[in-house]
C-alpha cells in the first residue's frame, strides 16, 4: 500500500548511490547477495535471542535490496538479476519469521507457522499475477522500474519491513503481531485473486 509513495521518496538518493557503486565496478548481483547475507545474519541473531542487534543487518539488508536495482539501472538490467533479486527477497521474508520461531519454538511456533503460510499464499498470488501480466505484456512503474509486474495490495514491502522492525523492537509481542499480520496477508492475497479475475477474464 505504501510502496508507491516510498519509492518516490527513496529512489533519488538510491539512484545517486547506485551510480557511485556502479562507477566503482560493483555489480547489482553482488549487492543482491550482500543484502541476502545481511538478512540471514539478522535472522540468525534473532534465533540466538538478539532481535535488537538484528535490526542493524536487517535494515542494511533492505538498503541493499533497494540499491541493487539502482546499480542495475546505472549499468545494465538482466533477467537473471531480476530473478536473483526476487528469490533472495523471498528467502529473506521467510528467514525472519523462522528466526523468531527458533528463538522460542514453544511460544512462537504456531503463530510463526501461520505467518509463513500467509507469506507463501501471498507470494504465490504475487508471482502468478506477474506471470499472467507478462503474457499480456502489461507494464507498470508505480513501484519503480522492476523486472516483474508488481501489483499493489494492502501489504507490500514497506509494511513488511515496518512489521519486522516492530518484531525486533517488541519481540514479546511476536505472537499477536504475527497472527494479525498473517491475517492481513491473507486479505491481500484474496484481493489479488479477485483483481486477477477482473483483469484476466476468459478470452
Amino acid at each position: 500500500m505504501l510502496d508507491g509513495w516510498m519509492r518516490r521518496l527513496i529512489d533519488p538518493p538510491l539512484n545517486r548511490l547506485g551510480r557511485a557503486l556502479a562507477g566503482r565496478g560493483v555489480t547489482a548481483d553482488t549487492v543482491t547477495l550482500a543484502g541476502l547475507a545481511l538478512g540471514l545474519l539478522a535472522a540468525g541473531l534473532i534465533a540466538l535471542g538478539e532481535p535488537a542487534l538484528a535490526l542493524i543487518p536487517l535494515l542494511g539488508s533492505r538498503l541493499a535490496d533497494g540499491l541493487d536495482g539502482a546499480v542495475a539501472r546505472a549499468t545494465a538490467k538482466t533477467d537473471f538479476g531480476g530473478f536473483l533479486d526476487i528469490v533472495c527477497d523471498f528467502l529473506f521474508y521467510g528467514a525472519i519469521p523462522l528466526g523468531f520461531v527458533l528463538m522460542d519454538p514453544a511460544a512462537n511456533g504456531a503463530a510463526g507457522a501461520f505467518l509463513l503460510a500467509s507469506f507463501y499464499f501471498n507470494g504465490a498470488t504475487f508471482l502468478g499475477f506477474a506471470i499472467l501480466a507478462e503474457r499480456r505484456r502489461m507494464e507498470t512503474r508505480a513501484r519503480g522500474l522492476k523486472s516483474l509486474y508488481f501489483t499493489g495490495g494492502l501489504l507490500e514491502g514497506t509494511e513488511t519491513i515496518a512489521f519486522f522492525v516492530a518484531l525486533c523492537v517488541w519481540p514479546g509481542w511476536f505472537v499477536p503481531l504475527a497472527w494479525a499480520f498473517g491475517m492481513l496477508c491473507f486479505v491481500t492475497a484474496v484481493s489479488r485473486i479477485l483483481l486477477a479475475k477482473k483483469v484476466f477474464p476468459p478470452e
